[in-house]
């Protein structure tokens, strides 16, 4: 009876850590599945290089990587391999994402010319991407406009085509400003306006030419 006794009790230790095995071997493949899972699906998104998208990638990775890892023991030679293919695969995302957000970053502090202009001509601050003059008033055109021209003149054999081509359009705003304030804009100054008017045009007819002819034969260097 002893004997019967001792039999069973090894069956069902036997039988326990079998089966404990199995728990925990289903967990490990479980966990490890979920961790492939979800590197396929980011390396798939629409990639966002920003700090802030790779930080919420990120943070569900490690989430699902460590809990992959607490029970990689238990994974067969197969499952090992998904595994460490999985974490391969993300480590090349995880590059790609450093290598562009480093880029957007370098781009970020190269100032645009576009806006390096409208400071230069109008003051820091006073017109953005969106081109809007709302700071122009009646009261204060004609000095807009001085201050434009002034500012062309003194730099008419610094600037680039591109560089021209941006003061045209910036100068057509603030036309199509001055046309808004009209009624506001005292006859004086408006006739003080249409002499920078015919100042500006000689320098961007005489200036802008050129710069192109300059950039043409340096590009034959």
């Amino acid at each position: 009876m002893r004997k019967i006794y001792l039999a069973l009790s090894t069956a069902i230790a036997i039988s326990s850590f079998v089966a404990c095995n199995d728990a925990a071997s289903d967990e490990a493949k479980k966990d490890a599945a979920n961790l492939t899972q979800y590197v396929d699906s980011v390396v798939t998104l629409t990639p966002v290089y920003t700090l802030e998208s790779w930080t919420t990638i990120d943070n569900a990775y490690q989430e699902k990587a460590m809990k992959a890892e607490s029970k990689m023991a238990a994974l067969d030679a197969e499952g090992k391999a998904k595994a460490e293919a999985a974490k391969a695969k993300y480590a090349e995302l995880k590059a790609t994402y450093a290598a562009k957000i480093k880029a957007r970053e370098e781009v970020a502090k190269v100032p645009d010319y576009r806006q390096l202009l409208r400071t230069g001509l109008f003051g820091d601050g006073k017109v953005g991407n969106d081109m809007k003059f709302g700071f122009v008033t009646g009261k204060n055109i004609l000095s807009v406009y001085q201050k434009f021209v002034d500012k062309v003149a003194d730099n008419k054999n610094k600037y680039s085509r591109e560089d021209w081509d941006e003061v045209k359009v910036l100068y057509e705003a603030l036309d199509t400003r001055k046309n808004e304030v009209e009624k506001d804009l005292p006859t004086r100054d408006n006739l003080k306006i249409a002499s920078l008017k015919i100042k500006f045009a000689s320098l961007i007819a005489t200036h802008r030419a050129g710069a192109k002819v300059r950039e043409n034969e340096a590009s034959k260097e």
